[in-house]
């Protein structure tokens, strides 16, 4: 088995934090992982993107130009890395931040309303455990539990008390992901 993702959004959005969490619960599982983000001057607002790849066996190269699973939380990250996903491929997208939604006919497109569920539900600072539990629904790179370790090595101790609501935020995740016809 191996993964290359891409997540890619605005800062602020936990687009780097849950590529951490999911290259961290990668190596909890012993399995071979990188994790290389990319970002403006900016944290808050300005675009950011990491590149995950999760795998059983040696990764050669963390650098990408194509993914087997794009994760996108804007509109200028889909139109940078639509393009990018190998056909077969899986694009999840947030319905929130995509005004025109994917195109393309060789991929499968999964759309999951995670900003407006998590809103809803009191529960935004959880937003991006609910975009990852999408993922791990549809591509299985790593266990629940596995997350719910590294959220306990990743987030800073007073934040614990948040574990339970990112658990549950997962699990939802897994509930709203919905595939798209394009």
């Amino acid at each position: 088995m191996k993964q290359e993702i891409i997540i890619a959004g605005f800062g602020g959005q936990g687009v780097l934090s849950m590529g951490k969490i999911l290259a961290y619960s990668g190596l909890m599982e012993d399995k071979e992982v990188t994790w290389m983000p990319a970002y403006g001057p900016e944290q808050r607002g300005g675009t950011a993107n990491v590149t995950v790849i999760v795998s059983d066996d040696r990764i050669s190269s963390p650098i990408l130009s194509q993914y087997d699973t794009a994760i996108i939380l804007n509109q200028p990250s889909l139109a940078k890395f639509e393009s990018k996903v190998k056909p077969g491929g899986i694009l999840i997208y947030d319905g929130y931040g995509i005004m025109e939604p994917p195109t393309r006919k060789d991929i499968q497109v999964y759309r999951i309303d995670a900003m407006d569920e998590a809103t809803e539900r009191g529960m935004a600072k959880t937003f991006n455990m609910f975009i990852l539990g999408g993922l791990l629904k549809l591509r299985p790179v790593v266990e629940i539990e596995s997350v719910l370790k590294a959220l306990r090595k990743t987030l800073p101790e007073r934040h614990h008390k948040l574990i339970p609501m990112n658990e549950e935020a997962l699990r939802i995740g897994m509930e709203i992901i919905k595939q798209v016809e394009v």
